[in-house]
């Protein structure tokens, strides 16, 4: 068989591509191939589902600011009933006297891109926000609009079911091998015994995307990290918590009548996890969140934690930052991958960036060329520094 466009990975970032191919008016055979058809150790949807516009570079923000204009016009793009659940809570992201002059940097970026983020000092914080101990806080940034979080499942299958009316092929399937010709990529072999002849390859592969690079013959820093998420009860229900992070890393917000945390494991030692672990690591909750918890927030000293889970994202050891684009030498390889946490959120804007560079030859609404394989190859870090 052969496709003019073959898609590897089909959670969110894959069919957000193969979704805006159609958009953008492509009209040759697009193969979109995902061995977990469940996505039931998804990244897309064992992560927390948050958007926020609080980074420290400029193209990270923009691409954000993508998802959230689709948000806004959910109804319009995938018809009367799409609904997401999202809320629209705020980030509110804490620094300490050290981690003060980055915030302040971030913040200016971030207001710079027309990002709705307020800057308060520990008084004002704790006048907004009562429940709040600032003890060891200088500052904060507080997006008042355009932040908050909603339903990973619900987005994945808006666009699962809006390809079903796009001509695409989806394929249940493992890649095993991917096969070049000089510097074109030629085919790439399933595990179901296929070979798909192809024209482009894009590698949407999340957590696996380097070592489906690694088929083809090329390096790409992007390997899995494992990270728990914690639920648990509290008898207090705060209306106006945003998605709170301490200086420590610890992040918790409201889920309904229950809240979520997680953050805890160390960047000492962080490594690729094997690939079947999902096991809840509960120490860190106990011997980590818990004691961050209490002191940022007191009444939580009394919660009662019910369950957790567990997903792999895709990690960019070299600068935590998304590679955009096709690789300079493999030129019909391209790449959409190690976006180190916030992938969910940005999948639309690259999903239309890919999209646009396949059909007009360049990017037209995000300019995502910062995120280019070039700098891997130079072992040049761009570097986001707001990564949570």
């Amino acid at each position: 068989m052969r496709y003019d466009i073959v898609i590897i990975g089909g959670a969110i970032v894959g069919s957000s591509v193969a979704y805006y191919l159609r958009e953008e008016g492509f009209a040759g055979s697009i193969a979109l191939i995902e061995r977990d058809p469940q996505f039931s150790h998804a990244a897309t949807t064992l992560s927390c589902a948050s958007i926020r516009q609080q980074f420290s570079i400029p193209e990270n923000i923009r691409l954000s600011q993508f998802t959230l204009k689709l948000f806004r016009r959910l109804k319009e793009t995938f018809g009367a009933a799409a609904d997401i659940g999202f809320r629209e809570g705020g980030y509110l992201i804490l620094a300490g006297e050290a981690g003060l002059p980055i915030l302040k940097a971030n913040h200016e970026t971030q207001v710079a891109e027309g990002a709705d983020i307020l800057l308060e000092d520990a008084g004002q914080l704790a006048q907004r926000f009562p429940w709040l101990s600032t003890e060891g806080i200088a500052a904060g940034a507080f997006g008042r609009s355009g932040e908050g979080w909603f339903d990973a499942h619900a987005m994945l299958t808006l666009f699962r079911k809006a390809l079903r009316d796009k001509k695409i092929d989806l394929i249940t399937a493992s890649v095993t091998a991917i096969a070049r010709d000089g510097n074109r990529v030629t085919s790439v072999s399933l595990d179901n015994g296929e070979t798909l002849e192809t024209g482009i390859v894009v590698n949407a592969a999340g957590p696996n995307a380097g070592k489906v690079a690694a088929l083809a013959g090329l390096v790409l820093p992007v390997e899995p990290r494992k990270r728990n998420v914690f639920v648990f009860e509290a008898r207090e229900k705060f209306a106006d918590m945003p998605l709170l992070v301490d200086p420590s890393g610890i992040y918790v917000r409201p889920e309904g009548s229950v809240y979520i945390t997680g953050g805890a494991e160390p960047e000492e030692g962080d490594h690729a996890p094997d690939p079947t672990d999902f096991e809840v690591e509960w120490p860190l909750f106990e011997e980590v969140i818990w004691p961050v918890l209490a002191t940022r927030i007191p009444v939580f000293e009394a919660i009662k934690p019910t369950r957790a889970w567990v997903g792999h994202y895709d990690y960019n050891t070299l600068d935590q930052n998304a590679v955009i684009g096709p690789h300079p030498e493999v030129e019909n390889f391209l790449f959409a991958n190690g976006f180190s946490g916030h992938g969910l959120q940005q999948a639309p804007a690259v999903g239309k960036s890919i999209a646009e560079l396949i059909v007009h030859g360049g990017y037209r609404t995000v300019d995502c060329r910062a995120f280019g394989y070039e700098r891997v190859a130079e072992g040049r870090a761009f570097r986001e520094l707001n990564v949570i």
